[in-house]
Formats: structure tokens, C-alpha cells, sequence
């Protein structure tokens, strides 16, 4: 399979630390895995080989779990084509 993208979104809950802490643990794993992504207010959104990106998003959960997250929610969204490849530029470069 090609390049597809991989919105993740974590919340975490926890009665003793910042979310927004919590939340960018999750986002320092994502931008050392070298994997393209993009930061947006509601989620992360990642791009390349489906089995890379879904390895990184289990890393990015662990590590708010590690950090003191107590419970996490997380929401995955994916655009795939089948013998395409998906691109984030495709659909937001015309914007910027």
C-alpha cells in the first residue's frame, strides 16, 4: 500500500496533570518518528505507510499513558486510495 494520511486526535484524561502536557508527549513522539505530519487545533495529522503511521500512534499513546495520562480517548481518521497515494498538499497547498 501507498501513502496515506492518518488524522489522531488523543485526549487524556487526568486529575493531576495539564492536558496540554499530556497532549504534547504524544506530539514529541510523532515528530521524532521523521513521519511528514501537520499540528492542527483538533488533531495531528500524519503521512506515509499505513503500518508505519498506525506503529507511531501506538508509540504517541503509550507515551501519554507513561507521562500520567490515567485514561486516554483516542479518534483515528484515514484517507486511503488503493494504488494512490494520498497527499496533505494535495488538499491544503491551494490554501496556504
Amino acid at each position: 500500500m501507498g501513502t496515506i494520511n492518518l488524522g489522531i486526535q488523543i485526549v487524556p484524561k487526568s486529575t493531576t496533570m495539564d492536558s496540554y502536557k499530556l497532549v504534547d508527549e504524544a506530539i514529541a513522539v510523532i515528530a521524532a518518528s521523521g513521519v511528514k505530519y501537520e499540528v492542527n487545533p483538533f488533531e495531528t495529522v500524519m503521512e506515509g505507510p499505513e503500518e508505519q503511521l498506525m506503529a507511531v500512534a501506538k508509540k504517541a499513546q503509550q507515551a501519554v499513558i507513561d507521562a500520567g495520562g490515567e485514561e486516554i480517548l483516542v479518534y483515528y481518521r484515514m484517507q486511503i486510495r488503493p494504488g494512490q497515494d494520498v497527499r496533505m498538499e494535495e488538499k491544503t497547498g491551494p490554501h496556504r
